[in-house]
C-alpha cells in the first residue's frame, strides 16, 4: 500500500480511508476494469461488421492494458485467493456469451462449423489459467505468450475467409509493433 499511495501522490492514511486493505483495492480495480471491458465490447460489437473484428479489437485493447499494467498487479492477484477466484469465475461466467459469439462467427462464415466451441473454449481458458498460474512469463514475454495463444486459437477455428482476415490483421499488427 506504501507504493500505491506514493505513486498516487497521496498519504497512506487517505488510501486506507477509501480501501480497508490491499485486497479491497485489488477487488475495486478488477471490477472497474471488467465493467470498462464490458462497455468496450458492447461498443465495438455495435459498430463492427463481424465477430472477428470484435475479437481482434478486444485483443488489441488487452495488449494496451497489459502494457500499462504493472507486473506486480498480476503477482499480487495470486496472493489474494478471493481476487484470483473472482477473475477465474468471471471467465467461467462469460463462457455462454463466448459460445454465442462463436456461433455468430459460424453464421457469418468466419469460423468453421465443425468445431466444438465448448471444448475449444475450455482449452483456451485453461491456457490462460496456465499463463496466470505459472512462471512462464519469467521465460517468455507476457505479450508473446498471449499472442501465441490467441493467434494459434483463431487460426485453428477460422474458415478460409476468416483466416484471410486474421492474417491481414496480424501483418498490420506486427508492422505497427515494429514501427
Amino acid at each position: 500500500m506504501d507504493d500505491v499511495a506514493a505513486s498516487l501522490g497521496i498519504s497512506k492514511r487517505t488510501l486506507y480511508e477509501v480501501f480497508s486493505d490491499k485486497e479491497s483495492l485489488l477487488e475495486a480495480c478488477v471490477l472497474k476494469k471488467q465493467a470498462e471491458g464490458d462497455c468496450y465490447v458492447e461498443g465495438v460489437y455495435a459498430q463492427s461488421g463481424n465477430v472477428l473484428e470484435v475479437i481482434l479489437a478486444v485483443f488489441q485493447r488487452h495488449i494496451e492494458i497489459f502494457h500499462k499494467t504493472n507486473k506486480r498487479f498480476f503477482e499480487d492477484m495470486k496472493k489474494y485467493p478471493k481476487i484470483y477466484a473472482m477473475v477465474k469465475n468471471r471467465h467461467d461466467n462469460d463462457s455462454e456469451k463466448v459460445l454465442s459469439f462463436f456461433k455468430s462467427g459460424v453464421e457469418q462464415g468466419i469460423f468453421r462449423d465443425d468445431v466444438n466451441f465448448g471444448i475449444v473454449n475450455l482449452l483456451v481458458r485453461s491456457q490462460f489459467d496456465v499463463l496466470l498460474d505459472t512462471d512462464i512469463c519469467n521465460e517468455y514475454p507476457f505479450i508473446e505468450v498471449y499472442e501465441s495463444i490467441m493467434f494459434t486459437y483463431l487460426r485453428g477455428i477460422s474458415t478460409e475467409k476468416g483466416a484471410k482476415m486474421l492474417e491481414g490483421f496480424i501483418q498490420e499488427y506486427r508492422k505497427s509493433r515494429i514501427g
